[in-house]
């Protein structure tokens, strides 16, 4: 169990606050070339249910860049990844809750200095101040009962919303710009690790 976020008093056992540099939201070294299908703004904004203003004001202030593709000039796209998606959504979560934009921003920065592996069986718990990561149950059930936690978000029902949702939206393969219709992205990480299986 990790932290990031203001507050100063320490977590209980096991928790420690961490800090890290930016990385790109990209996939992790064992899934190379995950981010073949970006999503453009508007496709990335239905998909975390937020509005096009927050999209462009978090990609300008580096707090969720787009990691397929950045906008460069007049009349360029920003492209996502699937993600980028998912961590949109759940700085948006974590924003519905009250929690500061200063610690989700310093949250957002351990998903990446992590690299983002086993984001989908991740808890991300908070109790308004501080932002702990959680990857089981027994981490969850001690955070609680030291009093830490007051709400958490399970990634991995962030995860699966944000497929749910992708897949009845545009989707567009960045090496021939082919814009994809109903893109599953599921389907795609699960096509691309059967083959390397083979």
């Amino acid at each position: 169990m990790r932290s990031s976020g203001g507050s100063a008093a320490g977590g209980g056992p096991g928790v420690s606050p961490v800090g890290g540099a930016p990385y790109p939201l990209c996939g992790s070294a064992d899934e190379p070339g995950q981010d073949t299908i970006g999503y453009r703004g508007p496709t990335a904004c239905a998909a975390a249910g937020i509005t096009y203003r927050q999209l462009d004001y978090w990609a300008r202030t580096g707090l969720v860049e787009p990691s397929v593709r950045a906008a460069y000039g007049s009349g360029t796209q920003r492209l996502y990844s699937f993600r980028d998606v998912v961590v949109l959504k759940i700085v948006k979560r974590f924003l519905d809750t009250g929690v500061a934009l200063q610690n989700i921003r310093a949250a957002v920065q351990h998903l990446r200095a992590r690299g983002f592996r086993d984001l989908e069986r991740m808890t991300l718990m908070s109790d308004g101040a501080t932002v702990y990561e959680c990857s089981s149950p027994d981490e969850v059930v001690s955070l609680l009962q030291g009093g830490q936690g007051v709400f958490g978000i399970a990634v991995g029902v962030v995860w699966r919303d944000v497929e749910t949702a992708l897949s009845q939206l545009h989707g567009e393969r960045v090496d021939t710009g082919e814009t994809l219709i109903g893109n599953n992205p599921g389907d795609e990480l699960a096509r691309r690790r059967r083959d390397r299986a083979v």
